[in-house]
């Protein structure tokens, strides 16, 4: 045992000592250049929409699945807009989300709950509250904006079988629930493999996960399973993707607040 606790001892002290490492060699002009990479190869989509399942799963192992419909609309020279309709089970349907993403503003974001019939704003002082008891904060779910963050290159680093760069994103929103994102990207097409999020206090809160990914309109990537882990209460959410289409003909207008009490 004492052989066991010596060796977890010096591993994570050798960790450590390598991220220290990799901070003080960090490069806040390679961090913009991957970040503004990775948000070029993911422009020009136009709209979306998807059809998945949001599995919950409790520290004991317990879990519960829900049926949603994501719409998402691209707008040019600002953050994107989404509409999230739950339809199963019967406690959860007819609940709609409407987030209007910006890069430089705070996110607007509302919820439609059928049993009050009422419309609420989600304010920007509670975006790192969980989203319909996932582990899902409502801040993780605006799209990637530059504006967001401050970035810092960290190193290249072997994810897997896979080649990937390390960029360490500081929130600019002092209204976040978070200190730092720990982000790798694959070097071919600048996809997120895995996202680690700290807390205000600086602890590793949850870790996203993001795999079976495909390709649309031979250029756009989505990965079909995210899995959300949060380490500190040993919950998950895993969002997984049975459907996807682009271009369906979406306009602005979906995704205006008044269509949160008529979504079906």
């Amino acid at each position: 045992m004492q052989i066991q606790a010596k060796t977890l001892i010096q591993s994570m002290v050798l960790s450590t000592v390598v991220l220290f490492a990799a901070q003080v060699n960090a490069s806040p002009e390679r961090g913009l250049e991957i970040a503004t990479e990775r948000k070029a190869r993911d422009e020009g989509w136009g709209d979306s929409v998807a059809t998945m399942k949001m599995i919950l799963q409790n520290a004991q192992g317990e879990s519960s699945t829900r049926e949603m419909r994501l719409q998402s609309f691209e707008i040019d020279g600002d953050g994107d807009k989404g509409l999230t309709i739950f339809d199963q089970p019967r406690d959860v349907k007819g609940t709609a989300f409407l987030n209007h993403s910006h890069s430089v503003e705070a996110d607007d974001q509302w919820l439609y709950l059928p049993a009050l019939k009422r419309v609420k704003r989600i304010s920007s002082r509670n975006k790192s509250g969980p989203f319909m008891g996932s582990e899902f904060a409502y801040e993780d779910l605006s799209s990637f904006e530059l504006e967001k963050y401050t970035f810092n290159y960290l190193g290249d680093k072997q994810v897997a079988d896979t080649q990937a760069f390390l960029v360490e994103q500081i929130p600019t929103d002092k209204n976040s629930g978070y200190t730092k994102l720990l982000v790798w990207l694959d070097q071919e097409y600048y996809r997120p493999i895995k996202i680690e999020f700290y807390d205000r206090k600086g602890a590793l809160l949850k870790t996203l996960q993001f795999d079976d990914y495909k390709q649309y309109l031979n250029q756009y990537w989505r990965a079909h399973t995210m899995a959300m882990v949060n380490h500190q209460n040993g919950k998950s959410t895993t969002l997984t993707t049975s459907n996807l289409d682009f271009q369906t003909g979406l306009s602005e207008k979906d995704f205006e607040k008044n269509v949160l009490k008529r979504v079906k």
